[in-house]
């Protein structure tokens, strides 16, 4: 039987709501252990900064940085302080009892005192190949419009927004900034977005929405040139000369491996019940980032809520369930 692994602090994920509790806590003496996360096809450690060719809205970067680069700056800082890095998934949780117990996806076994979820949630996609690569290439193939589409690739061109919801009523309102036409692609002949959100849209003379209409295959070898849709009453295909495609059919949080250990919302999303705190249903266990967010969804948000739980680990640890 392998040794079980003992430790204060705990941190599974590794985006910027990851990093930024791995900076506090280890400065903190806190000796942080982040689990970031193992390569799969659909994401690696990182999160989804990692797709993200060009940020330029983040503060301190006045030029601009890539996804990778700020990563793998938020890192190597978090590391300088002492952090220590495991490149596994947590599969499997028990927060009945303290100290609080996990596996990895290597089978290995971990004790801790604290633990902090920031394991982020992964964007929707279609599931079509070259969806994918053009998204990881940076081929005009996004699915966050504030955080990509006031880049330079998307300004004055046809623009796609696939979804029908509030969040793709809120893409395609936002890029009409941009674009010199935005179609909204739906697979119904209604919205699902609140009505408030559809009016606004109707009202948008950039916007013209392509009704019971899929896409079956985006186009372009290096970037995007056209979609190929079909229509989902007549089985009709065409083709759509688009110059960017946003999808905006939701996202989906990384908590399948708590596996009803703490408390979630309907949606999925790891709750905490205190308002602009983030303790969750488990005193001890804090959530940050995306897993916890199904609002903001920014990347300086998540770090922002990464420094709230470092802080409030350290001083659950200090103080136990009487500390505030």
């Amino acid at each position: 039987m392998s040794e079980i692994r003992k430790e204060t602090l705990v941190i599974v994920g590794s985006g910027p709501a990851a990093w930024t509790a791995a900076i506090y806590a280890a400065r903190a003496d806190l000796e942080p252990l982040v689990y970031e996360g193992s390569f799969s096809r659909t994401m690696i450690p990182g999160g989804q900064l990692m797709f993200t060719t060009e940020i330029e809205n983040y503060p301190g970067f006045p030029e601009g940085i890539t996804g990778q680069k700020m990563m793998m700056d938020f890192k190597d800082q978090a590391e300088r302080f002492g952090t220590r890095v495991i490149t596994e998934d947590i599969v499997k949780v028990d927060f009945t009892e303290r100290p609080f117990r996990m596996w990895s996806g290597a089978g290995e076994e971990v004790e801790a005192s604290t633990v902090i979820i920031a394991t982020g949630a992964n964007a929707r996609w279609i599931g079509l190949p070259n969806e994918e690569r053009l998204a990881q290439s940076g081929g005009g193939v996004s699915a966050c419009a504030v955080c990509d589409g006031a880049l330079p690739h998307f300004r004055d061109k046809v623009i796609a927004v696939v979804g029908g919801g509030d969040s793709a009523m809120e893409d395609a309102l936002y890029m009409t900034k941009f674009a010199s036409e935005v179609v909204v692609i739906h697979r119904r002949d209604e919205l699902r977005a609140s009505r408030i959100m559809q009016q606004r849209a109707f009202d948008n003379d950039k916007i013209r929405i392509a009704w019971n209409t899929v896409v079956t295959d985006v186009l372009g070898d290096d970037e995007i040139t056209a979609l190929k849709l079909q229509d989902t009453v007549t089985g009709e295909e065409r083709e759509l000369d688009v110059g960017g495609l946003f999808v905006a059919i939701g996202h989906t949080p990384n908590t399948a491996f708590l596996s009803g250990q703490l408390e979630l919302k309907d949606n999925g999303y790891v709750a905490t019940p205190v308002s602009w705190r983030t303790v969750t249903s488990v005193p001890g266990v804090f959530a940050a980032g995306d897993v916890m967010d199904d609002y903001y969804r920014q990347a300086v948000s998540a770090a922002g809520t990464g420094c709230m739980a470092a802080l409030e680990a350290e001083r659950w640890l200090a103080h136990g369930e009487d500390g505030d």
